[in-house]
């Protein structure tokens, strides 16, 4: 059998890291015997005729793709095209957007066969055996699905207890390079799961209020194939990584055991922070921790349900600047109840900490207490358009507080900062930046540089050079191409130059003849294409 797996888009002011979601879904359908293809929209370009090329080579059995509500719309859209294009697949969607809006996906995107509902590691293999047979499709749990006019659903899966029986995710069907020159940390999980009944989370109601922990051999044994991979730094993506501090403590000491060096982050509340631990943490190479803190009223986080106090983001702060990591404050704007004065009383705390932080608006997503039972709040949702769902608008108000003034709060918070990223790449151009200035503006317009090379697919549609005419032989052809992709782009090209060498030398970009003709392309994992470049490769 074989499954098409779609990576739908997502902005790169999202951060795009490899998709962890989509790796754990696919290694399910290998292990289920199944022939798995990852249709990467993330790192390429999107279109509906790039994606009926890409399914009649491949044939498909099952189409699915996974997204949360941030990119739903676009991902539904894009498995209705599949089902347009290829009809003998089945379309499925999974994750955590579906699993909580069934009803109105089904209803609103005929081209969507069924939704798998909640963990599907363990529904995929019974799925596989009957995907023919939608008679028998009743006797899944964890699916939801159309059936002459009515929507069915087979009941809830249990939780994976044992998450060590589960394959390590399947980034080897990645487009490994890409995501390497992008440059984002890739993120692991070391449990599932969070006890902590905040208000506006989804995740608990997705992976369960029980933690269900990982093996930290396990864990340790796929940081070892992350890194085997050239991914340099690494994200720990677990709802509450410090749920247990004796299993984090034990993940440090592997990492410590087998002597590996890395970079990497975690996720935290303040209220599960011990110096112990962290040290620990930063022996092991943890360099940063994002805390959610979400408000400075502390009134405000007991309507949140949160569990935490003022006092413990200020310990927590502080332990972290003693052993040396760096510390970052999550806040939220737009909570229910919200007034001026508990955003003022957010943004006086935040800056007592006197540390990086930033905010997000509240998003009510299908799933979480707010939305369900926002009749219990003074907040009032606004749309149910998904993709005004990104965090940076505001799609609610309160009695005090109008959509137009929680914007406005975050608008003049983030302005100061623009302002002095402005005189930043001011001074950037003018060439009175310093050192530490020119890296992070440099960095910022590589990154946007590599982008655009990524999601436009420059390289696959203006890759192609004439051999004849050109002297100096390789060194001429990177010359050629750079000048292109900088035209392209409008990027600078000194920049240009400088990365597309880089990226030539570390194998992510590499050439071929084609008759009279050289073909510039991204290689898919340089564990298993090719080496690095070298002039005879042309």
């Amino acid at each position: 059998m074989r499954v098409a797996i779609i990576a739908s888009p997502y902005p790169l002011e999202e951060a795009p890291a490899p998709p962890l979601g989509i790796t754990y879904v696919a290694a399910a359908f290998e292990a289920a015997g199944c022939e798995v293809k990852i249709l990467d929209y993330i790192v390429s370009r999107y279109t509906p005729e790039k994606l009926a090329a890409e399914l009649e080579a491949f044939k498909p059995d099952f189409v699915g793709a996974g997204s949360v509500t941030l990119n739903f719309p676009r991902a539904a859209s894009i498995v209705e095209d599949a089902k347009k294009c290829w009809p003998s697949a089945v379309t499925a969607m999974g994750g955590p957007h579906v699993s909580f809006d069934v009803e109105d996906t089904l209803r609103k995107y005929p081209g969507i066969d069924v939704i798998f509902v909640g963990e599907s590691e363990a529904t995929i293999p019974e799925f596989v055996s009957v995907l023919r047979d939608r008679s028998a499709w009743h006797h899944v749990r964890g699916l939801a699905f159309r059936e002459n006019g009515r929507i069915v659903r087979t009941g809830p899966r249990e939780h994976i207890q044992d998450l060590d029986s589960l394959p390590l995710p399947a980034r080897h069907l990645l487009p490994v390079s890409r995501y390497l020159a992008l440059g984002f940390p890739v993120s692991i999980i070391t449990s599932r799961g969070c006890p902590y009944p905040c208000i506006f989370c989804q995740g608990r109601r997705m992976v369960g209020s029980k933690p269900r922990y990982r093996s930290p051999v396990k864990v340790v044994d796929e940081i070892e194939e992350i890194l085997s991979y050239g991914f340099p730094r690494i994200n720990f993506a677990d709802d509450l990584f410090l749920s247990n501090q004796e299993h984090a403590r034990s993940v440090c000491r592997e990492i410590l055991r087998r002597k590996l060096q890395f970079g990497w982050s975690a996720f935290s509340r303040v209220n599960t922070v011990d110096r112990e631990t962290f040290r620990l943490m930063r022996e092991a190479g943890c360099d940063a921790v994002s805390f959610g803190m979400e408000s400075g009223n502390q009134e405000m986080l007991k309507r949140l349900r949160k569990g935490i106090t003022l006092e413990q983001g200020r310990r927590a702060v502080a332990i972290c600047k003693e052993v040396g990591i760096l510390p970052h404050a999550s806040f939220m704007a737009g909570l229910p109840g919200e007034t001026l004065e508990t955003l003022q009383d957010s943004q006086r705390f935040a800056e007592s900490l006197d540390i990086i932080y930033g905010y997000h608006i509240l998003a009510p997503f299908p799933g979480t207490t707010i939305r369900e039972e926002v009749d219990k709040y003074d907040l009032e949702i606004l749309t149910s358009d998904w993709s005004l769902y990104d965090a940076n608008r505001s799609v609610v108000r309160t009695s005090h507080l109008s959509a137009q003034d929680i914007e406005r709060f975050v608008y003049d918070f983030e302005k100061t900062w623009m302002d002095a990223w402005k005189e930043m790449v001011d001074r950037y151009h003018k060439g009175t930046s310093s050192p530490e200035e020119y890296l992070r503006v440099y960095g910022h317009y590589r990154m946007e540089f590599t982008h655009k090379l990524l999601a436009q697919d420059l390289l696959e549609e203006h890759g192609r050079f004439p051999l004849n005419g050109i002297p100096g032989g390789a060194a001429a052809d990177e010359k050629a191409l750079a000048e292109r992709m900088a035209e392209l782009t409008g990027s600078e090209p000194k920049l240009v130059s400088e990365t597309l060498r880089e990226y030539i030398e570390k194998g992510f970009i590499k050439a071929r003849t084609e008759g009279r003709h050289i073909r510039w392309f991204w290689t898919h994992n340089l564990k298993q294409d090719f080496g690095p470049f070298s002039p005879a490769a042309v």
